[in-house]
């Protein structure tokens, strides 16, 4: 609807589309906040033209003689070699992938790496699900607990990996997509890395928000998505160490995996192309390597400005009556923070949000339960009730909380425009609250 769009200036280094928008809210046109950028962003400008410009060109890569054939095939691998450089990685060592999300590329090492039940991998509690799930479909979990806090420390992880059996795997995540909170990821590659354990990093949170340079910490496998830093266009990025692509079969096989096949044999084509099949995401690919060539570019500026919103939402949050964070309030974050507000749910409070202030934030216990279960202090009896009422449907009765996430593009002013919508909604509660007791 054109309607729903007036006019703005962000005045940032990334200028996401839609910055603009505007939304019904009591009757007006009022320009949407959105505040839930760990969970998607908006695609950056720069990133539309980027494939705006190719589209003539689009065709399936590979094998085509005809121009446009050959023009997106190099597109595809110059993508495929940009994702490699935007994180640090050797490209004489390390490939780059296209998985189209973070729990697809996750998925797709858990099975190439060919665990067994034998296996032990080490993860914490921290962890979205698609760093707990796929590994536990292969393989035995070891989980680092975490503390009162919400965070856990390098020893604890040293125990973990020094336990028996040994593990062969590390998966961690580089930021929790639920505090903001970043474990240092170079402590625990380098023990993982002492104890010959392979080191995979969830960087779905990280890598849009902070620069991470693979060779120097050491990590074997990093996967993160597009469409959390400015290019959603169905493409995300994975880069692992080619050895552990050299054999084995893919986790999809079909067109383009393979070399021959006959009734009988099948012969793989050799790394990327055999993790590669079927028709590629090819402006997928193209958005990705705008998006990272955006983010390189912005650097130090970024960072400056993140750290700003950081400080902003402590700031603003600090005075919301009744309102508890959960996680660390201190040290270095990302511009991530989940809270609850006393006398209300979470569901009424991002409701609330939504619709008397425009502005958009996430709830719930965002795909990462184990640590929202520990967050919260619940203990088994509490979690049992909380799968007995998910698995019932009663969707009213289950925990949650209220996630507000920045981006690098986020203006400082969306952080003070929640602070004070919050400040309304608790004013309502306690005038309400007074009106009841016959004091108002």
């Amino acid at each position: 609807m054109t309607s729903l769009f007036g006019t703005g200036d962000l005045s940032l280094q990334v200028a996401p589309v839609g910055a603009d928008l505007h939304v019904p809210v009591g009757g007006e046109l009022r320009r949407y906040v959105d505040l839930d950028a760990a969970a998607t962003t908006s695609a950056s400008a720069g990133v539309v033209r980027a494939v705006q410009e190719f589209l003539p060109w689009y065709s399936s890569v590979h094998r085509g003689a005809g121009a446009k054939s050959q023009v997106s095939s190099a597109r595809y691998e110059q993508a495929r070699e940009t994702i490699v450089r935007f994180v640090g990685a050797d490209p004489a060592t390390h490939v780059g992938l296209f998985p189209q999300n973070t729990t697809e590329g996750l998925n797709q090492i858990a099975f190439r790496l060919g665990l067994t039940r034998d296996d032990v991998v080490v993860t914490t509690a921290v962890e979205h699900h698609a760093n707990l799930l796929p590994w536990r479909r292969h393989a035995q979990v070891r989980v680092v607990d975490v503390d009162r806090s919400g965070t856990f420390t390098v020893d604890a992880v040293v125990a973990a990996l020094d336990e028996r059996p040994a593990p062969r795997v590390l998966a961690v995540s580089g930021a929790s997509n639920v505090t903001g909170w970043m474990p240092d990821l170079a402590g625990l590659a380098a023990a993982a890395r002492a104890r010959g354990v392979l080191v995979v990093v969830d960087g779905a949170q990280l890598v849009p928000h902070r620069p991470v340079d693979m060779a120097a910490l050491g990590i074997d496998v990093l996967v993160w998505s597009g469409h959390k830093m400015f290019a959603p266009f169905g493409a995300s990025g994975m880069v692992v160490d080619r050895r552990l692509l050299a054999g084995g079969e893919p986790f999809l096989v079909g067109g383009g995996a393979v070399k021959a096949v006959s009734d009988t044999e099948v012969v793989w084509a050799d790394t990327p192309d055999r993790d590669d099949a079927g028709t590629p995401n090819v402006l997928g690919a193209v958005a990705l390597a705008a998006a990272a060539e955006e983010l390189m570019a912005a650097g130090p500026r970024n960072r400056r400005h993140e750290d700003s919103l950081v400080d902003a939402l402590d700031a603003e949050l600090a005075t919301v009556p009744g309102l508890h964070r959960l996680g660390p309030t201190t040290g270095d974050r990302l511009p991530v923070v989940s809270f609850v507000l006393d006398g209300m749910t979470h569901g009424e409070v991002a409701q609330r949000l939504a619709r008397e202030h425009g502005i958009g934030v996430r709830n719930g216990c965002f795909c990462a339960h184990p640590y929202l279960s520990r967050l919260f202090g619940l203990g088994p009896g509490e979690v049992q009730q909380f799968h007995d009422d998910a698995r019932g449907g009663r969707t009213d009765r289950l925990p949650g909380a209220v996630r507000v996430s920045c981006s690098s593009a986020t203006p400082l002013a969306d952080v003070a425009a929640l602070g004070e919508a919050l400040r309304a909604l608790t004013g309502d509660r306690t005038g309400a609250r007074l009106v009841a007791a016959g004091q108002g």
